[in-house]
């Protein structure tokens, strides 16, 4: 069985005794070129199953339409509603997109960077990996292609950043919670100090600050794995204390799922003795029993935005690196979990 092999323009060319450039204007709809001559090459290139070599492409014209995002975990639900935006945005544009995953190591983070350029991308849209301590290599790629880097960011990184407010989002959380009676207020976060979790902190602090309540050690949690299980594990530490809360705030869906399963098998009453806020409004969020109270992260909107600044700066480039940051707005969802009539 002989290998197939992609047919070329050239072959294109000489099967209809026309010139190689006839031929590539004609499959590009150039004014040049007559329509039935455009229809005859564009019906020959059917036939022959012609693909065009992007690259090749993007070589002579210095622009390939495609864009990399590189992104810490793919299966995150919020992540896949971000990298939904970017598509359907990167399209509606005309632009192809290529996914890869740091899964949250910087090695793998720097070598991806490294293969997005090999491939030749007019651009690169990244959220950080979580221990992200070197800037060298996003430094010189952002020297040499536009980023823009998203949710996961760093003030270390002139670029543009598509982020929400972190921090007023926390601290409209918290606020609800003293709004509803609260006064002793856990917080479950990261010990890494991520740009996300050090801010959801600054809003947690804020609102206690602001509202003359007491900042108590004992009941700020932190874990590196900010997930159900460890939710779940530092939920049932709060419940040991002598001095139990009266609320939590967990700065993701996650670990405010696994706070509430420890309180149901407790059979501790939630929203009356325990009340439970997360944070991104995951697909979760509803299915868990009460239903969690979020901050609603506009996911697919922070994904549209960001690539709609990429594309704006691919498309009309700059001597300069621009630093600005884009804040997407967000809304906290009153459900069972803190809900009192």
């Amino acid at each position: 069985m002989t290998k197939k092999k992609n047919t070329t323009l050239k072959e294109l060319a000489k099967e209809l005794n026309l010139s190689i450039s006839t031929v590539s204007r004609a499959l590009n709809n150039h004014a040049d070129i007559s329509i039935p001559t455009q229809e005859r090459v564009k019906e020959l290139a059917s036939k022959l199953h012609y693909s065009p070599n992007l690259f090749a492409k993007g070589f002579r014209s210095h622009r390939t339409h495609i864009v990399g995002v590189i992104v810490p975990n793919i299966s995150h639900y919020f992540t896949s509603t971000v990298i939904k935006g970017i598509l359907d945005e990167g399209e509606a544009l005309g632009y192809r997109v290529i996914i890869s995953e740091s899964k949250n190591d910087e090695s793998k983070q720097s070598e991806m960077l490294q293969t997005m350029i090999q491939f030749g991308v007019d651009g690169i849209l990244m959220a950080l990996a979580r221990k992200t301590k070197s800037f060298d290599s996003i430094l010189q790629v952002a020297s040499r292609i536009p980023l823009v880097l998203f949710d996961k960011v760093s003030d270390k990184i002139p670029c543009t950043q598509v982020v929400i407010n972190e921090e007023e989002a926390a601290y409209n959380a918290v606020e609800h919670l003293i709004n509803t009676g609260k006064t002793r207020i856990a917080i479950i976060k990261e010990t890494e100090q991520s740009f996300n979790s050090k801010k959801r902190f600054q809003g947690y602090l804020r609102a206690l600050k602001e509202h003359n309540l007491p900042i108590d050690e004992k009941i700020i949690l932190s874990t590196e794995d900010i997930s159900l299980s460890k939710g779940r594990i530092l939920a049932n530490i709060l419940l040991s204390l002598k001095n139990r809360p009266d609320a939590i705030f967990a700065i993701t869906d996650s670990a405010a799922i696994g706070a509430i399963k420890a309180l149901n098998k407790f059979k501790v009453s939630i929203p009356d003795e325990i009340a439970v806020v997360g944070f991104s409004n995951s697909v979760h969020s509803t299915i868990i029993s009460p239903s969690l109270s979020t901050v609603d992260q506009p996911g697919e909107k922070i994904g549209r935005t960001a690539v709609k600044y990429l594309i704006e700066e691919i498309e009309n480039p700059k001597d300069d690196l621009i630093t600005k940051t884009i804040e997407i707005k967000t809304n906290l969802i009153v459900r069972d979990s803190s809900y009192q009539p």
